[in-house]
């Protein structure tokens, strides 16, 4: 969302996307619907224009398909999710967030840094071994 809306941390988004050491960029398939429900969600209560949320959008849209590599919500993410949860006290769709990293993880040729902005979220995958940002930092 930080690097579609402006709100805390967006700056730092940004530089991260304009840093040329970074090549790539992953998420869990499920956030495509998490994103368009927070843009919708705005929309309607008056925050975003009709416009602007189309716009906003497009923009996410055209990013999936040239700069995102989307985890799959396989039975391997909603397996791992449910043994994160036993372990930490997250939402499930944190969960399922976290565990989507830890799958990519365990294919990826680097180790993947998770960023987010929840602190509950940021420990559970620190204890996990992740590398972790919180771009509000």
């Amino acid at each position: 969302m930080k690097l579609y809306v402006r709100e805390d941390g967006t700056e730092r988004m940004l530089r991260l996307v304009d840093d040329s050491a970074i090549d790539q960029f992953a998420l869990l398939a499920l956030a495509q619907a998490e994103f368009r429900s927070a843009i919708r969600r705005r929309e309607r209560a008056g925050d975003m224009g009709e416009s602007v949320a189309a716009e906003v959008l497009e923009r996410f849209e055209v990013h999936l398909a040239t700069m995102y590599v989307r985890q799959g919500m396989s039975d391997a993410v909603i397996d791992l999710a449910c043994a994160v949860i036993d372990r930490y006290p997250l939402k499930a769709y944190d969960a399922l967030q976290l565990a989507g990293c830890l799958v990519v993880k365990s294919a990826a040729p680097s180790p993947p840094i998770f960023v987010c902005s929840d602190h509950q979220l940021i420990q559970a995958a620190k204890t996990e071994g992740l590398a972790w940002l919180d771009p509000t930092e």
